[in-house]
């Protein structure tokens, strides 16, 4: 991969490459629990097996707050 874009700092360039590895993961789907969704768009993610479509963050599927929002209701429902 190369790294012509981001320049002065090591610190930098560690931190894209963590956002292009995120970016480019295949996640697990929950509705169909194959791990196939991958990033379509900034925000959009499609499971390649089921065609099921999520919004979600910029360049992971789930977001700190999103996992935040999934603890409080799963907290709620018991």
């Amino acid at each position: 991969m190369a790294n012509w874009s981001i320049r002065y700092g090591v610190n930098l360039r560690k931190r894209y490459q963590a956002v292009q590895k995120e970016k480019k993961a295949l996640y697990k789907c929950d509705v169909c629990g194959k791990e196939a969704i991958k990033r379509i768009s900034t925000g959009i993610w499609r499971c390649k097996h089921c065609g099921a479509t999520f919004a979600g963050g910029a360049y992971s599927l789930k977001t700190e707050a999103g996992r935040v929002v999934d603890r409080i209701l799963s907290q709620m429902k018991k």
